[in-house]
């Protein structure tokens, strides 16, 4: 795909323990705004920014993180990606992060919001030395539609893979058709209309982290149902179906509260946008 609609690169060091930007770069309808620093740990926040205010027919877009030795940084959106009509050609959007022994890396990203008759493609390539760590949450939302129906996105297509010292450690597959299967159903979302996730992987990750992910989960009220289990790397995966999105946001707060207690002995900074 030669052609981006906006396109990102971001690299990342450790300056005497603060994480600075070595290159920045970004053209078309993709920006980063200015690094966010909450406390004194030296942990940057950068808000990604889609001027545009949503993807809409034949939308690129491309984005290139690296982090170096010693680099910690939070990556999140300032609002919910909307992902509109797509009559001709679907919305993709790639993005390749590489991580160095050392580096911890957080991508937060606001929830995913697919409109009637949407077609969106999105592909994450993580690359990780041994000694990084890297979490990942995302959340999947139905958009509103005249006909009042919760699936009336065409396609959405969630793809990431996570490379742990060059082999393949992580293929996670989300293919959310609705003309095609029956959504409500055993096995897809049964009944349910919101679906969350979150990968974590690193070295500092036990079975006594998993287990406490699990107990603090099951003790939160609500309807929902989830799963969590250990990945073939030091790591894990969680997915969590809901029928709001402030239900799978409450829940992933939880676990990211523990996570980053247990990797970075400190909770993690407020991602206020409001």
């Amino acid at each position: 795909m030669a052609d981006w609609t906006g396109s990102l690169s971001l690299d990342l060091e450790d300056r005497k323990g603060k994480t600075v930007a070595k290159r920045v770069y970004f053209q078309g309808a993709f920006k980063v705004m200015r690094p966010v620093y909450s406390d004194d740990s030296g942990q940057v926040c950068y808000y990604l920014l889609n001027p545009g205010g949503g993807f809409l027919d034949g939308d690129r877009y491309r984005m290139e993180i690296s982090a170096d030795e010693g680099s910690k940084v939070t990556l999140t959106t300032q609002s919910a990606t909307k992902v509109y009509k797509t009559p001709k050609s679907f919305a993709y959007q790639e993005t390749n992060i590489h991580l160095k022994k050392g580096s911890y890396l957080e991508y937060l990203p606001d929830p995913l919001i697919a409109y009637e008759n949407a077609r969106y493609k999105q592909k994450n390539v993580v690359h990780m030395e041994r000694g990084a760590s890297f979490l990942y949450t995302d959340i999947v939302t139905p958009g509103w539609s005249p006909s009042g129906d919760h699936f009336s996105y065409d396609t959405i297509q969630l793809i990431t893979e996570i490379y742990w010292d060059g082999k393949l450690g992580v293929f996670d597959h989300i293919k959310l058709v609705p003309k095609q299967q029956n959504l409500s159903s055993l096995g897809f979302m049964e009944n349910y209309t919101h679906l969350g996730s979150m990968i974590a992987v690193s070295e500092q990750m036990d079975h006594a982290l998993l287990d406490e992910l699990y107990e603090a989960i099951q003790d939160e009220q609500g309807h929902f149902t989830f799963g969590i289990s250990n990945l073939a790397i030091p790591g894990f995966s969680l997915r969590i179906q809901a029928n709001a999105t402030q239900t799978i946001e409450r829940i992933l707060s939880i676990c990211h509260k523990i996570i980053s207690e247990k990797w970075n002995n400190r909770p993690p900074s407020s991602l206020r946008k409001y």
